[in-house]
């Protein structure tokens, strides 16, 4: 039995990378599609195989964390990719993100891109915006292609971990990812080439080797509503909500209509973000409402 890190899903096969390098081509057992368990890019599993082009996963090993959007297992830290312009930025989309990356204890890293669409007085603005972020405790990079800058700051982030790039479609990751790596292209077919695969497959996720890290090229999104918590559970995924909330009258007050909130407290003298305050309180309305699932 061999032990290997899944690079690459598509079209109900996974490739797999081994310890030496190697790349096999496998399909997962029958069984887990009957326990409901699908293999995903990131996870390290258990197979067989007899050659490179047919081998079975047997088993999955316990998993450090998972994302559902996009589908990856086993990641240290998260690119959020939001763009500034075309399409606008969001707040609400950003915050979501956020928490879903807290719930699943992976590093979030903000990247603000196509930043030459702003005028002078917006990307004032954006630099606020950032900084604001960065007191909360989240890595932020304002990306430019033409500056060396900020793409040294992205590729050394990307050395000795596993990441992915997440953000809606639009938002600037091909453009991101070939700035810093012109042979993208190149690399990923390389996987493909390997193993014979037919042009004609639609590429799902796949794992890319770039400044002595591995990163998930992904497809983007238009929307983000994955989070799998209780309304009272969503307090603790604001870092910032977190901090203060021991500062609360009540223990496990929810920072909506108790009195002496501190959380509140801190929305009205601006140590808190009002915009996302307002989101907290927008999701927190939407895990009330949302139907349990039996």
């Amino acid at each position: 039995m061999k032990q290997g890190k899944i690079y690459q899903s598509l079209a109900g096969f996974y490739d797999v990378l081994d310890s030496n390098g190697e790349l096999y081509r496998t399909r997962a057992r029958g069984n887990f599609r009957k326990k409901n368990i699908k293999p995903i890019v990131g996870d390290m599993v258990e197979f067989e195989a007899e050659n490179q082009s047919s081998g079975y996963i047997l088993n999955i090993l316990p998993r450090v964390n998972s994302l559902v959007r996009p589908p990856i297992a086993n990641t240290d830290q998260a690119f959020v990719i939001t763009s500034v312009k075309e399409p606008d930025f969001s707040f609400n989309l950003l915050d979501k993100e956020l928490v879903a990356l807290e719930i699943e204890k992976i590093q979030p890293i903000i990247i603000f891109t196509k930043l030459d669409l702003l005028s002078e007085s917006e990307l004032i603005e954006f630099n606020k915006i950032k900084d604001e972020y960065e007191n909360i405790g989240y890595d932020c990079i304002l990306f430019n292609p033409d500056d060396q800058n900020s793409i040294d700051s992205f590729l050394n982030k990307l050395t000795n971990n596993q990441s992915v790039l997440m953000g809606q479609t639009g938002a600037g990751k091909s453009t991101l990812l070939n700035t810093v790596k012109p042979d993208l292209n190149l690399m990923t077919n390389e996987i493909s080439q390997a193993l014979n695969r037919g042009k004609h497959t639609t590429r799902k996720v796949s794992l890319i080797k770039i400044n002595n890290g591995i990163i998930a090229d992904t497809p983007g999104f238009s929307s983000f509503e994955t989070m799998d918590i209780s309304s009272d559970q969503l307090k603790d995924y604001y870092p910032e909500m977190k901090r203060l909330a021991k500062n609360c009258r009540f223990r496990g007050c929810v920072h909506i209509n108790e009195p002496s909130c501190a959380i509140k407290e801190a929305v009205e003298s601006g140590k808190i973000i009002r915009t996302r305050y307002e989101n907290y309180l927008q999701q927190f309305q939407v895990l009330k409402n949302k139907k349990i699932k039996y």
